[in-house]
Order: structure tokens, then sequence, then C-alpha cells
């Protein structure tokens, strides 16, 4: 075989097989999103987020992942947290607050992983394990349907199989079922299963291995009212507490009820109707 033959063998190998991720440039930024095909971790140069002094109604929540991240970051021991309940009541925001609130004090870097890239998580372990950085792997709006194997990969990063989780590696998922899978589905398996109690237990028993579970639940209105009010003070939008009540009322009827993310979307009309921009 000529030497020109087997470069052409060479670099038709090369184009099959990725080349290896490089060493991420964890000194770069502070939060990043691990992509696959090839895989990288993106740095983000501005995480969108809502200060945590901004976030009403979820006292108890914050209050207790902000002492399990701070543990985490000073190098103590720590939980894997699942943030489960209603949806738009800052399941979310909560864990990009309390990140940039422990940040200041504790350096300690948040990274994004998307459900649909789990199976890939074993691979992004391999390049946080030996990193000098303390990391906080997100993945939000996590479940499981029916045939989803993408469970079994969690639980990599909740056991960590035979290496252990990562030392420098806390999750945090946030998920509207508390079980990570829809109750009718819980049930059909239960009754069609020959051992019941045994049908769903590898799925169901996954959140069982997350060490914090914060319930949040839907506000109330003096809790929607209050949310409305914090982003009006913070962004210097003037309006009287009677006609904040009127047109916020009306907003939530429009759509069908209440919520943090329903509050935030008034806002946004409402600072655009009265010409306030708000930071980019």
């Amino acid at each position: 075989m000529t030497d020109e033959a087997l470069t052409r063998i060479a670099e038709a190998l090369e184009r099959i097989a990725p080349a290896p991720l490089a060493a991420p440039d964890f000194d770069g930024a502070d939060a990043f999103v691990w992509h696959t095909d090839p895989d990288r971790l993106v740095p983000v140069a501005r995480v969108n987020r809502v200060d945590i002094a901004l976030l009403i109604g979820v006292d108890r929540a914050r209050d207790t992942l902000l002492a399990n991240t701070q543990q985490f970051a000073r190098g103590l021991p720590a939980n894997n947290a699942l943030l489960w309940g209603a949806r738009g009541m800052g399941k979310s925001s909560l864990v990009k607050a309390v990140h940039a609130a422990v940040n200041v004090d504790n350096p300690v870097k948040i990274v994004e992983l998307q459900r649909e890239d789990l199976p890939s998580v074993g691979r992004l372990l391999a390049h946080l394990r030996g990193s000098d950085h303390r990391f906080i792997l997100f993945c939000d709006d996590l479940s499981f349907s029916h045939d989803d194997e993408h469970y079994k990969s969690l639980k990599a990063v909740l056991d960590g199989g035979i290496e252990g989780r990562p030392e420098n590696v806390v999750l945090y998922a946030t998920s509207n079922r508390r079980h990570l899978m829809p109750r009718d589905m819980i049930e059909n398996e239960r009754s069609t299963a020959i051992s019941p109690s045994e049908a769903t237990e590898e799925k169901v028993s996954l959140s069982d291995r997350f060490g914090l579970w914060l319930g949040f639940h839907p506000c109330s209105q003096d809790e929607y009212l209050a949310m409305i009010r914090g982003y009006c003070d913070a962004h210097g939008v003037t309006i009287d507490d009677d006609d904040l009540r009127a047109q916020a009322i009306e907003w939530q009827a429009t759509r069908g009820g209440r919520s943090g993310r329903v509050a935030w979307q008034f806002f946004l009309d409402l600072a655009g109707r009265v010409g306030v921009k708000l930071p980019q």
C-alpha cells in the first residue's frame, strides 16, 4: 500500500472519529453549556437570570438551596437537588440566582446539560472530574416518558457508578413532576405488572437519589402582586398600587392563572408601555 493511500485512509478516519475535546478554559467564564456532536463546552458570556432578592414566595427553597450551594462551593459535603412543582414559579430562576449569589465570594461554575444529551454525561463528567474548579451541573425541565432510557444515564451523576460522583460536581435539576414521570404512567405500569411493587421502582426511585427535594407551589395573589412591585422598584417603573393591582389582576385573568412567569410577562408589557428600557 502506497504512502498516498495510507494518508487518505488516515484522513478518512479522522473525519469519522472527531478530535478529542480540547481542555476548556474554565477561567474564562462562570457558566457553560454542554453540546455534543462534537463534544464541547461553550462559555456563556451573560447568563439570563433574575436577582435572588426579586424571587418572591420561595423563601424556604431559596434558603435551603443557598445553604447547600455555599457548602459545596467551600468544598464541604453537599446534596444533589431536585426542584419540582408548579410551572413558572421560579425553579430554574432560583438555580441561576443562587449560583450568582454564591459565586461572588466562593467561585463555582455552572454547566447546563440538556435532557436529550444525558447519554453523554459520562464524557462530560470525565472533563469536569480532574479540574480544580467546582461545578453545578444544571439540567432544566427534567422528565421521562414511557420507554425513555435516558434516566439510566442520569444515575451516572447521582450514583457515579464504580468511580463515584466527582467530588467537585453537584447536580441541580428542575421538573414539574416530583417522580420525574407522569402519575398515570406510574399507575398503568403498576396495574399491568406481574410484580406491581417493583414495576416502576427503578424509575420512581430515581428522584429518591436527590438528597434535597424542594417543592414549588402556585403563588397567592398577594405574592403575585409583590413580584410585580419588586420588578417595578428594581427597574424604575413608576405606577401606583391601585393601578398596578387592577392591571395585574386583569392580566392574570387573560392568562388563566398566576405565577412568577406570568408576573414577569406582565411587567415586560408594563415596562414597554411606559417606555422603560431594561438592561440587556
